[in-house]
C-alpha cells in the first residue's frame, strides 16, 4: 500500500508539470494581483481569497485537467511514444506505467463532470464572474485536446482559440474579481503574458516535430506546419513570430509605462537571441533554452506587475 501511494504521488506530481504551470498560469496571476497589492486600497482578505481561488482553478484546469487530456490523446495518437521526452512529450506517466491510459481517461471525464457541476452551482448562486472564468478554462482544456475539435492538432488554431483565451482571462481575473472595472494595465499584462505563453509553447513543440508528424492522426502543430512548408530550419519560425508580436506590445505600453516597456524589450531581445542561435537538432539544448525562456516568462510577468 505504501509503494502504491508513492507511485500515485509521483504520477500526480509528474502529471502536474509544475514548472510549466508556475511559469505561465501562476506568473500571469501574480502579474495582476501584485499591482492590486502595491497600488490599490483593496483589503488583504479580498486579495488572499482572490489569489487562492485563481491558484486553485489554475492548478485544477491548467495543471491537471489540461495535462490529463493532452497526455491521453497524445498517447492514443502515438506522438508521445516517439517523442525525445526531455521537457516535451507529455508527463510520461502513461509511458512509464505509473497511470494507465484507461485510468487517465476516467480521471479526465470525472474531473470534467465535477467542474461542470461547479460551474452550474456558481451560476445558481449568482457567482457569474467565477462561472464565466471556469467555463473559459474548461473550454481551453477540452477544445485543445479532445475530438472532434482537438485544436492542438491544428496549426495556429490551438494556441489562439484554446491556449490564449485561457491564459488571457486568467490574467484579467484578479482585477475583474477585485475591482468594478478592468484597468488598461491589467488588459496589457494579460495580453503580453498570454502571448509569451503561446510563444514558449512553440519552443516546446520543436523537439517533437518528427514524432508529431508520425502520429495518427498527424499532430499538425504550428511547428510542424512551418517545417512542412519551409523546411526543418524554420521550426523556430512560430516562436519567433509570437515573440515578435509580444515585442510589438512595447509600443502599446509606450511612455505611460516606460519602465515596463523597456524591461519587456530587453527580455524579448534576449529570448529571440536564444531562439536564433538555438540548434534545433540538439534536443537537450532546445530544452535548456526552453527552461531559460520559462525563467524569462516569470521575470517578465513580475516586471509588468511592478511597473504599471
Amino acid at each position: 500500500m505504501f509503494s502504491q501511494a508513492l507511485t500515485t504521488l509521483k504520477g500526480g506530481w509528474l502529471l502536474l508539470r509544475a514548472v510549466a504551470v508556475i511559469s505561465s498560469s501562476m506568473a500571469t496571476i501574480v502579474s495582476t494581483i501584485l499591482p492590486l497589492y502595491l497600488y490599490f486600497s483593496i483589503s488583504g482578505n479580498t486579495l488572499v481569497t482572490t489569489f487562492t481561488l485563481l491558484v486553485v482553478g489554475a492548478i485544477m484546469i491548467h495543471g491537471i485537467l489540461t495535462h490529463i487530456l493532452n497526455d491521453y490523446i497524445d498517447d492514443q495518437s502515438g506522438t508521445d511514444a516517439n517523442s525525445p521526452a526531455i521537457l516535451s512529450g507529455g508527463s510520461r506517466v502513461i509511458q512509464n506505467g505509473l497511470i494507465s491510459s484507461s485510468t487517465m481517461w476516467r480521471l479526465g471525464k470525472g474531473l470534467i463532470g465535477t467542474l461542470c457541476i461547479i460551474v452550474l452551482t456558481l451560476l445558481f448562486l449568482q457567482y457569474y464572474k467565477l462561472a464565466i472564468l471556469l467555463s473559459i478554462g474548461l473550454w481551453g482544456a477540452i477544445s485543445y485536446s479532445l475530438p472532434p475539435l482537438r485544436l492542438s492538432y491544428r496549426p495556429f488554431i490551438g494556441e489562439w482559440l484554446s491556449t490564449f483565451p485561457s491564459v488571457f482571462f486568467l490574467g484579467l481575473a484578479g482585477a475583474w474579481l477585485a475591482m468594478d472595472t478592468v484597468p488598461l494595465w491589467a488588459i496589457q499584462n494579460a495580453t503580453i503574458n498570454a502571448l509569451f505563453c503561446i510563444a514558449w509553447v512553440m519552443i516546446h513543440h520543436i523537439p517533437d516535430r518528427e514524432a508529431d508528424q508520425q502520429a495518427s492522426p498527424t499532430k499538425r502543430t504550428s511547428v510542424v506546419w512551418a517545417v512542412n512548408k519551409f523546411g526543418s530550419g524554420f521550426s523556430r519560425l512560430p516562436a519567433l513570430i509570437y515573440f515578435g508580436m509580444t515585442g510589438l506590445c512595447v509600443f502599446w505600453l509606450g511612455f505611460d509605462r516606460i519602465y515596463a516597456a523597456l524591461g519587456l524589450a530587453v527580455i524579448i531581445i534576449a529570448t529571440i537571441s536564444l531562439i536564433v542561435k538555438m540548434d534545433i537538432h540538439n534536443h537537450q539544448q532546445v530544452s535548456n533554452y526552453e527552461k531559460m525562456t520559462l525563467v524569462l516568462a516569470m521575470v517578465n510577468a513580475l516586471w509588468l506587475g511592478i511597473f504599471i
